[in-house]
C-alpha cells in the first residue's frame, strides 16, 4: 500500500499490525485484542482525515497510484469487452482506450484515457496524455457509437493533452475541437466520468457529453495546479494556494453546474474500496443510461448543445 504525506499515522498502525501478526506466528502469543483495538483507532484516524480534506489532499488522492484506472473499470463494470485500435489516419495511441462491452445485457461502446498502473505501462500509455490521433481515434469511435447507436461511455483520467512538439505539428488543439463538436453532435446517449484527474482540454475533449459524473476525490480543472502557480507566481512551489482557488473538487462542480452526479466513494478512497466504487458506478451507469433512452436522439443533441454554450454566456 502507497501512503499520502497525510496518512503518516495509518501507516504506522498498519506497521504495528504486521508486526504483531508477525509476532504471533512466531512465538504463538495471542494478538487478536491489540490488533482489533489498533484497528479501530485506524478506523477512527481514518474517519477523521477522509471527512476533512483538503482540496490539495484531493489532489493527491487523484493522483494516487493505487488509485483504480479506466481498464480495472472496464474489466470489474463491463464483461466481454472487445477493443478498437487506430485512427485510420496515423497510428494508434495507447493514451485512450476504446471498443465494445456489454454493461450487463445491453451493449454499449467505451472510451477513455488510461494511465497505467507501473512504470512499463504509463510509459506504454503516455501517462494518460493524448496525442492527435488520439483525439482522433476518439472521433472515430464517437462516430461509430451514433452510427450503430449504441450508449457512449468516457472514463477521463488525465492530467491533459500531450504538449510535445510532435503533438503541435500533428494538429493537437484541432483534434481536440474536432472531438468535442463530433461528441456534441453524437446521436446517441453520452455519459463521461472522471475517474482521477481530468485536466484541461485533453478531458473535456471526451467530456461534452448529455451526464458527467466525478469520484468524490477525483478532479476537473482547465489547468493543474502547478501549471495555475507556474503561471501566476512563476513557480510550482505555490500549487496547494492555487488548488484552494481552482474550484476543482467534485463538490465544486457539482456546485457550479459543470457536472451532475457525484459517485461517493467510501471512507480511504477508491484504492481501498474499489469493489464497492465499481458496483456504485455501475448501477449510476445503468439509471443514466435508462433515462436518456427516454430521450430521442434530436432532444438529446438539442439539451446538449445548450448545455455547453451556457457555459459560455
Amino acid at each position: 500500500m502507497f501512503y499520502l504525506d497525510f496518512e503518516e499515522k495509518l501507516e504506522k498502525f498498519d506497521i504495528e499490525i504486521q508486526s504483531l501478526i508477525k509476532l504471533s506466528k512466531e512465538s504463538d502469543l495471542e494478538v487478536e485484542d491489540k490488533i482489533k483495538d489498533i484497528e479501530k483507532k485506524k478506523q477512527a484516524e481514518l474517519k477523521r482525515i477522509y471527512t476533512n480534506l483538503s482540496p490539495w489532499q484531493i489532489v493527491k488522492l487523484a493522483r494516487h497510484p493505487n488509485r483504480p484506472k479506466t481498464k480495472n473499470f472496464i474489466n470489474s463494470i463491463f464483461r466481454e469487452f472487445t477493443p478498437i485500435y487506430g485512427d485510420r489516419l496515423y497510428s494508434e495511441d495507447n493514451a485512450i482506450i476504446s471498443g465494445f462491452a456489454f454493461l450487463d445485457n445491453s451493449p454499449v461502446i467505451i472510451l477513455g484515457t488510461e494511465k497505467g498502473y507501473d512504470m512499463n505501462t504509463r510509459i506504454k500509455h503516455n501517462f494518460g496524455m493524448a496525442k492527435p490521433e488520439g483525439y482522433r481515434k476518439s472521433q472515430r469511435i464517437m462516430k461509430l457509437a451514433s452510427k450503430l447507436n449504441l450508449p457512449l461511455i468516457c472514463f477521463i483520467d488525465t492530467s491533459g493533452a500531450y504538449p510535445g512538439k510532435d503533438a503541435e505539428e500533428r494538429g493537437q488543439a484541432e483534434a481536440i475541437a474536432q472531438s468535442m463538436k463530433v461528441s456534441l453532435n453524437c446521436e446517441t446517449p453520452c455519459i463521461s466520468v472522471v475517474i482521477g484527474e481530468g485536466g484541461s482540454g485533453g478531458a473535456i475533449a471526451l467530456a461534452t457529453s448529455d451526464v458527467v459524473m466525478m469520484l468524490s476525490n477525483s478532479i476537473y480543472s482547465v489547468i493543474s495546479p502547478e501549471g495555475c502557480s507556474s503561471i501566476l507566481w512563476k513557480s510550482s512551489d505555490y500549487a496547494e494556494t492555487a488548488s484552494n482557488s481552482l474550484k476543482i473538487t467534485a463538490k465544486d462542480c457539482l456546485e457550479l453546474k459543470i457536472i451532475d452526479e457525484i459517485i461517493q466513494e467510501p471512507v480511504g478512497g477508491a484504492h481501498r474500496h474499489y469493489e464497492k466504487v465499481s458496483s456504485d458506478l455501475k448501477e449510476a451507469l445503468i439509471k443514466t443510461i435508462n433515462n436518456l433512452k427516454l430521450l430521442s436522439n434530436d432532444e438529446l443533441i438539442k439539451k446538449r448543445n445548450s448545455r455547453y454554450l451556457n457555459y459560455i454566456v
